[in-house]
């Protein structure tokens, strides 16, 4: 049981890890140019589109990150063997950072391609939100209801 929590814990960390590689990523191929940067300044419906897009998806991804995971939490996995809520529970954590992360993808391109701070916060919004979902042993088995085993 103990290796199946730490196998969990450790698979939450690569997983956490990968979500933040890939706006890092992002934003040095921003800044190096390896897109086109700036390539809707000139076109302002544009620019309202995909700020307006940018908005409404962090609106929607981020409490939906955070609450489906939780009403998912206490609806299903509290009531499936540890086993097996174990493996719902990771899978869970990614699907939720998965979330966050086409928000933040969407704000960092939007932010390049025209040069609108509204982007930038919108994935700032997101990066931090992420800080919520960060994760832990003890925070895997405070949600999952699991003693620590105590060694004699």
């Amino acid at each position: 049981m103990e290796e199946q929590i730490k196998r969990a814990v450790r698979n939450l960390n690569i997983s956490y890890v990968f979500f933040w590689v890939l706006p890092a990523f992002l934003l040095g191929a921003g800044e190096f140019e390896l897109f086109p940067v700036g390539g809707l300044v000139d076109n302002a419906p544009a620019i309202y589109y995909f700020e307006t897009v940018g908005i409404l998806l962090t609106a929607l991804c981020v409490p939906l990150s955070l609450k489906l995971f939780s009403l998912v939490l206490k609806k299903k996995i509290d009531h499936m063997t540890i086993t097996l809520a174990l493996k719902r529970y990771v899978q869970w954590n990614i699907v939720r950072l998965g979330v966050l992360e086409v928000a933040i993808v969407v704000n960092l391109l939007c932010y390049y391609l025209t040069l609108s701070s509204t982007g930038n916060l919108c994935m700032l919004i997101g990066l931090t939100a992420s800080l919520f979902c960060l994760p832990s042993e003890k925070r895997l088995r405070n949600e999952l209801h699991i003693a620590k085993e105590e060694k004699l």
